[in-house]
């Protein structure tokens, strides 16, 4: 099981969120998110991991919401980032740019919407493992994710049938993400709001995080 503690801000949330076996970080360069990172700080964090954790580090990943290639190439590189998430609206065309180093966040409104998705996408997925073909989060209207909503079963199941990789996202907590794991046996997990202290988006509790992680991975 693949957990991604996304939305991190502070250096020793992501020493934790490593600690305690997170193997994915998110960090968030859509300005308007209340978890966004500035590209400066988001070097400096990523390089302190690396230096410290070595081969131990997590996989980076930069969270992105309808922004231009060359934004996104440039703060890739410029961060040290492995690979990004794309959770607006981008076209199949985008990620072709990225060249496997980028993977599609959806959002779907109904089952049919969310395996038209999975089929437009399909031809873009990460050949590499270490990044799941498609996340899906729960469907808002007027938010890009983050929202502390939970995605369906049923839709989530009906992708995971179609994708190599799912990673779920949506409403998860250490509370429960064990009986999300057990219902639809995801590649991954994905969490932001579920394990930050209330009112406070970008600081983590370290205990919401540990707790998330060990169910995630011992409760199947």
């Amino acid at each position: 099981m693949n957990v991604k503690i996304c939305g991190i801000t502070r250096l020793n949330d992501a020493f934790l969120a490593a600690e305690f076996g997170a193997s994915m970080i998110g960090l968030n360069f859509y300005k308007p998110s209340p978890r966004y990172l500035d590209p400066i700080q988001a070097a400096a964090l990523v390089a302190e991991l690396r230096h410290q954790l070595a081969g131990f580090c997590p996989v980076m990943v930069g969270v992105f919401v309808n922004a231009p290639v060359h934004e996104i190439l440039n703060i890739m590189q410029d961060v040290g980032l492995d690979f990004a998430q794309l959770s607006g609206d981008e076209s199949d065309a985008l990620l072709h740019e990225l060249r496997g180093k980028a993977f599609k966040g959806i959002r779907p409104q109904s089952q049919a919407i969310a395996l038209e998705d999975a089929a437009y996408y399909a031809p873009t997925f990460c050949t590499d493992t270490r990044a799941p073909s498609i996340l899906l989060d729960a469907y808002h209207p007027k938010f890009y994710g983050g929202t502390g909503e939970t995605a369906s079963v049923d839709v989530a199941l009906a992708v995971k049938a179609q994708v190599p990789r799912l990673m779920l996202a949506g409403g998860l907590t250490p509370e429960n993400v064990g009986a999300r794991v057990q219902a639809i046996a995801p590649w991954g997990v994905d969490v932001a709001s579920g394990v930050e202290p209330d009112g406070q988006p970008g600081i983590k509790d370290a205990a919401k995080m540990q707790a998330f992680i060990h169910n995630a991975k011992n409760l199947l």
